[in-house]
């Protein structure tokens, strides 16, 4: 089984990282599946929008509601969010070399999101490299029960475990 994941604590520098070995493999002839977060400023918030490019070749999907300045809850849109998943899946019926997630969030720890993708990913033995946060690694860790691997931040470790 290929299960890796990428951790840090830098806002934004997770989604970063995913999205340039995205490009990075694609630039390679790679074929991928799976989705990677760009992060942009509202003018006038300390809010940001949340948008994922479904791989390869799009389309980008918003997938964070605005609550306004003072919410202080979970601002994904889960429509947004299944939408994703199904062009994903779509994705994942080419068998592609790579299944790219780019968080491994609150949905996927409770069951719900892409956890059922990544799932059908590991039992097709298609390698998955996804991002994880503090606040749903014991989820991540119960749900890949070990066998998952932390990789280095910088490229060139993502790029050994993938070949």
């Amino acid at each position: 089984m290929a299960l890796a994941f990428v951790r840090t604590v830098e806002r934004g520098l997770t989604d970063r990282l995913l999205s340039d070995f995205a490009s990075h493999l694609q630039a390679r002839g790679c074929s991928l599946a799976g989705v990677v977060q760009t992060n942009s400023d509202r003018p006038g918030s300390h809010h940001c929008d949340m948008d994922v490019r479904v791989l390869p070749a799009g389309p980008v999907i918003r997938i964070n509601q605005v609550l306004g300045e003072e919410s202080r809850g979970c601002r994904l849109n889960p429509v947004a969010l299944e939408e994703a998943v199904a062009l994903v899946e779509t994705g994942l019926e080419r068998s592609p070399g790579l299944l790219i997630i780019n968080k491994f969030g609150k949905h996927e720890a409770e069951g719900r999101g892409f956890r059922p993708l990544i799932a059908e990913a590991l039992a097709r033995g298609i390698p998955i490299l996804l991002g994880v946060n503090a606040l749903n690694q014991q989820a991540f860790e119960e749900f890949s029960d070990g066998y998952a691997e932390e990789l280095a931040s910088y490229l060139e470790g993502r790029i050994w475990w993938f070949e």
